[in-house]
């Protein structure tokens, strides 16, 4: 399994929600299986996605078409993406 995480501030949560929520790119469509999203305890306007696909070449197609999403709303609705792709090597439930 793999993992896109993206992470970045947000200056209104419930804005960046919504725009979340719209789906711009069709995430269903383009590999993910499942998603999260986090935010420190500490700091309600920075969130965490993690995206999860079967491939590692799915989580690039998503974030290449990300990045195109990012340009037109950088400042706005987020600011200063950062992110990595990961491979899960290893889960435990307890």
């Amino acid at each position: 399994m793999y993992m896109l995480r993206i992470e970045h501030p947000v200056p209104n949560f419930e804005r960046w929600k919504q725009a979340f929520d719209s789906d711009p790119v069709g995430r269903e469509k383009m590999g993910v299986k499942r998603y999260q999203i986090l935010r420190p305890v500490d700091n309600p306007n920075y969130v965490m996605i993690d995206l999860e696909f079967n491939t590692a070449k799915e989580a690039e197609s998503l974030l290449a078409a990300m990045r195109g999403v990012w340009e037109r709303v950088q400042g706005t609705i987020m600011t200063n993406p950062q992110t990595h792709i990961v491979e899960t090597i290893e889960t435990k439930n307890y």
